[in-house]
Order: C-alpha cells, then structure tokens, then sequence
C-alpha cells in the first residue's frame, strides 16, 4: 500500500511540473519568434495628426494624416519600413516623408492612419521594432550613410541561405550496390 502512495505521489507531481512548465512557456513567448534579418531600429513611436495635416513636410509632399507616413530623424525619403508595435504585435509598412527633430528620444513619428493601424491612438506613444523590406535597401542604407551611419540604427548583411535538397528513399536504395535481399523497400 505505501509504495502504491509512493507511486502516486511521484506521478501526480510530474504531471503538476509538467503543466507549469507548459504554463510558463506560453507566458514567456505569447508572440511567434522574431526574425531579425531586417529589423533596424527599436525604440519608441509616437503619431501626429490634425495639428499637421496637409502642411508640408520636410520633403515637400502635403501631408495626409490618414496616408501610412512617417517621420525618422536620419533615414532617406522614401524608405519603405515595418513598423511593429511591441505591445500587441499589430504592424503597418509606411514610408518615411518627413523628419524628426535631431535631439527627439522618439524613432518615428507616425500618421495618424498608421497609428490606428497599430492600435496605438489611445496610448500615444508605443515601444516599435523598425524594419526594412529586403537586403537591398540595407545595402543602399549603407551607402547612404557610409561612414556617418547613426549609432542606434542596425545595418547588417545576412548570407543568403543555401538550399539543401535530401535525395528520395528510392534513389537512395539505387545508390546502394547491395543484394536485393538486403536492400529495404517500402510497402514490404
């Protein structure tokens, strides 16, 4: 009877451990993986809207506070970006038209179109992650900047994975010089 209390006991406090630990997971990653290839900036995002909307801005464009827009203190005009709230993981590509000023503690300063994209409107100001679509506009960030690159802006380049195909079960048993008899096949 005592090593059945044992038994029990030892069983009961695995299965109870074992859906903690599955608890604490979950906790601790709610969002899928972040892949950062691209990713260039972290920092804080605010919005501007109606105080600003259609005057114009540091390119020259009128400014539409429902366009998907932005305004980065150092990236060229025109540079296509992702725009990640880190509080709820909602994201918006907008393209950078105007400038911050050079001592705001803010990364971007977003439409007001991309802030309810992000679900940012009631809080005002939100932690982001900053991407760019695609190698090619890191290497043309590199050569825009050269040597002058910001210190709180990420440029790296990635190598291109290579593909590796496995070769199908059949040609591998091709590939074998063994006696039939040896040679595993499917369906036997």
């Amino acid at each position: 009877m005592k090593t059945v209390f044992i038994t029990l006991f030892f069983v009961l406090t695995g299965i109870i451990s074992a859906e903690a630990q599955v608890e604490e997971l979950e906790i601790e990653t709610p969002f899928s993986p972040i892949d950062s290839t691209f990713l260039i900036q972290e920092g804080v995002a605010s919005y501007y809207g109606t105080r600003f909307h259609l005057r114009k801005t540091a390119n020259g464009e009128v400014y539409n506070m429902e366009e998907m827009t932005a305004a980065h203190k150092n990236l060229p005009f025109g540079t296509m970006l992702r725009v990640v709230n880190l509080k709820n993981n909602k994201e918006v590509w907008v393209r950078v038209n105007d400038r911050l000023p050079p001592n705001s503690k803010r990364v971007v300063d977003l439409s007001k179109g991309a802030a309810r994209e992000l679900g940012m409107i009631r809080d005002g100001v939100v932690r982001v992650r900053l991407e760019v679509p695609d190698q090619e506009t890191i290497v043309s960030l590199m050569e825009y900047f050269e040597e002058g690159k910001p210190e709180d802006i990420r440029l790296r380049l990635y190598p291109v994975p290579i593909e590796v195909s496995r070769p199908a079960i059949e040609l591998l048993e091709l590939m074998m010089d063994l006696p039939s008899e040896l040679v595993l096949s499917r369906g036997r």
